[in-house]
């Protein structure tokens, strides 16, 4: 490449993301020989940092979820990604030499790269109910793996029926004395494995076909206050020291509106080579507009934004595949 002066710190991949999306992508961009970066985010974590276990992943019967992320980043260094810590403000365009790419701004630094990959997950989805905001940390809590142990022999809430409220009302189960699963239906959404296990835990009891429309306390969580949703006008209390929320996610692509498209609920669209709207922009992950959010479905959407990358800059650089 001529013309234009060339960054110093040119990448020809630059990823958003160190979750196993992210870390997926680099270990394959790096080992396509891509000299390549992993941002990670300074404010957000990676779901799988915060999971306790996670047994669906092929060849591993079980792990911990910090764990495996810990593999996964130490396998992408040894490939040789490098690393850099921050939140991406923005991504503009840039031109580098004779091509165009793009210059990814972050609360710390700036990196151009011939080609980005936006692997920025999501986060949990808050209730909106009074007393959510005040009792954060307080004993309103989006992570059973981080605050569980906080309360052993106490009585909690969990919000949700999908897959992860379930797993983690079981594992608060090695905590507290008795666990009160409120869902807004009258059957889990869960897996059937995680269902039986849930119905058959006496620790565990429903509050089907309802919400929570208030978080009840002083200082701390005191309680919750149901409400029928099949009756509005049943409406009754339940004591707790501690409600745990799971009733689904937010992408983390709010600094993409205007750059790629994205669907009504902000995830990102892309298209079977996880290629956006933006040419030399990819995406992979939960941040993505998709049917399955797990880490197998992450590592796979990686491995692929990592090869369309490859093939991208490779035609940037004017290199003839075979």
């Amino acid at each position: 490449m001529s013309g234009a002066e060339i960054p110093a710190n040119l990448f020809d991949v630059v990823i958003i993301g160190g979750g196993p999306a992210g870390l997926t992508a680099g270990i394959y961009a790096a080992r396509a020989d891509l000299k390549t970066l992993c941002i990670e985010g300074g404010s957000t974590a990676s779901q799988i940092s915060v999971t306790d276990l996670v047994e669906n992943y092929p060849g591993i019967e079980a792990i911990g979820g910090f764990e495996l992320a810990d593999r996964m980043r130490n396998q992408a260094g040894h490939f040789g990604v490098q690393f850099a810590s921050g939140d991406v403000v923005t991504i503009e365009k840039a031109r580098i030499g004779d091509v165009d790419g793009w210059h990814v701004k972050t609360t710390g630094d700036g990196f151009t790269a011939l080609a980005v990959i936006i692997a920025t997950g999501a986060n949990w989805r808050k209730l909106g109910v009074t007393g959510e905001e005040a009792f954060i940390g307080k004993g309103v809590s989006f992570c059973a793996t981080c605050d569980g142990p906080f309360y052993r022999d106490r009585e909690v809430v969990v919000v949700g029926g999908g897959d992860t409220a379930v797993q983690e009302a079981l594992y608060l189960t090695r905590f507290a004395k008795k666990v009160t699963l409120v869902h807004r239906r009258d059957r889990l959404r869960a897996a059937g494995i995680l269902r039986d296990r849930a119905m058959t835990n006496e620790k565990i009891q429903f509050a089907w076909n309802a919400v929570v429309s208030e978080i009840l306390g002083d200082q701390s969580v005191k309680g919750v206050r149901l409400r029928n949703v099949r009756d509005p006008g049943d409406v009754r209390e339940i004591s707790a020291d501690g409600i745990f929320i799971f009733i689904g996610l937010i992408p983390n692509t709010k600094f993409l509106e205007g750059i790629v498209d994205l669907d009504p609920q902000g995830y990102v669209v892309a298209d079977s080579h996880m290629q956006t709207s933006a040419k030399g922009i990819f995406a992979c992950g939960d941040c993505i507009r998709k049917l399955l959010r797990q880490v197998v479905t992450a590592c796979g959407d990686g491995a692929t934004a990592a090869v369309a990358a490859q093939h991208y800059v490779e035609d940037l650089k004017g290199i003839a595949y075979k």
